[in-house]
């Protein structure tokens, strides 16, 4: 092929590339009743000149082995490159550094005058931070939770200053977490956020083994990521993993097209303007709940994608016409005035490289399979 890799065909129509990736058409589904099984030898270097040139470099071992399932390229995709069309997106993945980080998850708080005023000035107390929360999940509603800023799942936080910053500045959403310590040592969870702590999410039933204090480690990667044929697109919170799996399109007319469930207006944003992108999130303001039905985000997910039009979120958070930001719906909503769910950045642009797509299914649940 142009790649330097040899194009495996069936029925003259490319299936798979060889060593580096198979095509959706021939996968194992549930209605297959017949494989062939093939053995085959391929010429490593070759391998990993194809690898790099469509952008799997990273995903294959030394000897050509891929890891299956896990790395799926969307439909269609595989086919259209096999003939010369590149829609997939190219990092630098095999560039960047994995690094543990560890913390504790962490105990609720509350002060002993815990009463806070709403949006009507009534005295609240306010929970759903911290600890672990057993029935609230990726994929469930943002609102109407009987509580406040509810985190899904896990929270997990260190006591010294300097190793929390460095865990919230050094994790991405998708990396992979595995307990440390306590009855569930040795169970995998997913990172999908990050607020006053970073949000981890277990199987219901490692939930019920899991206590506070329980060491939580964190294989942290991202930090450094880029889209090679997208330089003003930055990088944010979005770990290699989910860039996988997120379905990002370069469209006919050269843009990235990204999935999200809703696009909304930068007026709509509140809460944590102050802050780096790189660092906490940024609330919806839900006080107007109808301007929120208008833009569609009164049904917002918890580990929903979004865009968040006319904003500059590379190296703050400010307006600015024409910029994007996309951003995870990672905690829920929020009876303060100012606040409401909230949206951690995942991508930044200003140069008009990224076209928003409309895609119900842009949620954290259905891209890591958690329900």
């Amino acid at each position: 092929s142009d790649r330097g890799c040899p194009r495996l065909d069936a029925a003259e129509r490319p299936v798979a590339l060889a060593g580096v990736m198979g095509g959706e058409s021939t996968s194992v589904t549930e209605s297959t009743t017949e494989i062939v099984l093939e053995s085959a030898f391929f010429d490593p270097s070759r391998v990993r000149r194809a690898a790099r040139a469509t952008g799997r470099w990273g995903m294959c071992w030394p000897m050509s082995c891929v890891s299956p399932g896990a790395t799926r390229w969307p439909t269609g995709c595989f086919e259209q490159i096999c003939q010369g069309e590149r829609t997939m997106v190219r990092t630098n993945q095999n560039e960047i550094v994995t690094l543990a980080v560890s913390g504790f998850i962490s105990a609720p708080t509350l002060d002993r005058s815990p009463y806070r005023p709403d949006t009507e000035g009534v005295g609240r107390v306010l929970i759903g931070m911290a600890g672990i929360v057993y029935n609230a999940r990726v994929g469930d509603p943002a609102y109407g939770w009987a509580g406040d800023h509810v985190e899904p799942g896990v929270s997990i936080a260190h006591p010294d200053s300097e190793v929390d910053h460095a865990m919230h500045y050094l994790t991405c959403v998708g990396n992979e977490a595995f307990v440390a310590s306590g009855p569930a040592s040795g169970a995998r969870g997913i990172v999908t956020g990050e607020h006053a702590r970073l949000l981890v999410d277990f199987a219901p039933e490692v939930l019920d083994l899991l206590s506070v204090g329980d060491r939580i480690v964190i294989k942290t990667a991202g930090r450094g990521l880029q889209l090679l044929d997208f330089p003003g697109v930055l990088v944010k919170k979005a770990g290699p993993t989910l860039l996988e799996r997120w379905g990002l399109r370069r469209s006919p007319a050269g843009k990235l097209q990204v999935p999200v469930v809703a696009c909304l207006p930068a007026h709509i944003m509140g809460s944590g303007a102050e802050l780096t992108p790189e660092f906490v999130d940024q609330d919806l303001m839900t006080g107007d709940r109808a301007a929120l039905a208008e833009y569609g985000a009164d049904q917002l997910r918890l580990g929903d994608l979004v865009a968040v039009m006319d904003t500059d979120h590379r190296y703050g958070r400010g307006y600015l016409p024409g910029g994007i930001s996309i951003g995870l719906i990672m905690h829920g909503d929020s009876v303060m005035t100012g606040h409401g769910p909230g949206c951690q950045d995942l991508l930044a642009c200003v140069d008009g490289s990224i076209e928003p797509v409309i895609d119900p299914t842009a949620n954290l649940a259905h891209f890591f399979g958690i329900c």
